[in-house]
């Protein structure tokens, strides 16, 4: 399976960014999806969300509220709606499909004025 994220980018404080993970199977419904960040070099990546092929999510403490994961398996794509971003969100954000612990090659988020 690959997977290939796209969406970030810089954005102010407060604002929002979409991200978007498309996966190359067409067995994409049947797989656990998550969003993770790296916040620097050397840090290990850390959980955001994640949404189950039965549709059921989970939520860093540090996000919820602020960010929804969701997923459109017709598309083959799971998404990260980032609102009211902070500064600590920025990082390297990569999806992975959780059954086989595939990784797409990251997209970067800057959160700055």
């Amino acid at each position: 399976v690959q997977l290939v994220e796209s969406g970030g980018g810089l954005m102010q404080p407060g604002g929002s960014l979409r991200l978007s993970c498309e996966a190359s199977t067409s067995i994409f419904g049947i797989y656990d999806m998550g969003w993770y960040r790296r916040r620097a070099p050397g840090k290990q990546r850390e959980l955001v969300a994640s949404i189950g092929a039965n549709g059921k999510i989970a939520y860093a403490d540090s996000v919820k509220g602020r960010f929804t994961i969701s997923r459109d398996n017709a598309k083959r794509t799971v998404y990260l709606q980032m609102n009211s971003l902070k500064p600590d969100d920025t990082a390297v954000y990569y999806c992975q499909c959780i059954d086989i612990g595939a990784w797409g090659q990251g997209t970067q988020v800057t959160v700055s004025s």
